[in-house]
């Protein structure tokens, strides 16, 4: 059985910086996106960054420039390395992998989240 568990995180100051990984486990074959999506009370849960298996990203307009996703296939890990975090960077950060397994075939799996904080 695929699961996905999420790590690092916490609680900041503004402008500083905090890294989140999250590891898949399981009967994988293969891993074609991983990314990550933040949600707070009230709203629509948000597409932070993407990645795909050649490493091409994506990344929120509101984040460019201050994250960085990241993976290694050999560990099936992705990172967000988030920098100059700002008070309305506060959110639940859930990861994501699109992953290819014996059954099912393939399958978006989800992580538990963590609550990343940013204090002002």
């Amino acid at each position: 059985q695929v699961q996905l568990v999420e790590s690092g995180g916490g609680v900041v100051q503004a402008g500083g910086s905090l890294r989140i990984s999250c590891a898949a486990s399981g009967n994988i074959l293969d891993i074609i996106n991983m990314g990550w999506y933040r949600q707070t009370t009230g709203k629509q849960r948000e597409l932070v960054a993407s990645i795909s298996r050649t490493d091409s990203t994506n990344y929120a307009e509101s984040v460019k420039g201050r994250f960085t996703i990241s993976r290694d296939n050999a560990k099936n890990t992705v990172f967000l390395q988030m920098n100059g975090l700002k008070p309305e960077d506060t959110a639940a950060y859930y990861c994501y992998a699109d992953i290819v397994a014996t059954t099912p075939p393939i399958a978006r799996y989800w992580g538990q989240g963590t609550q990343d904080t940013v204090s002002s």
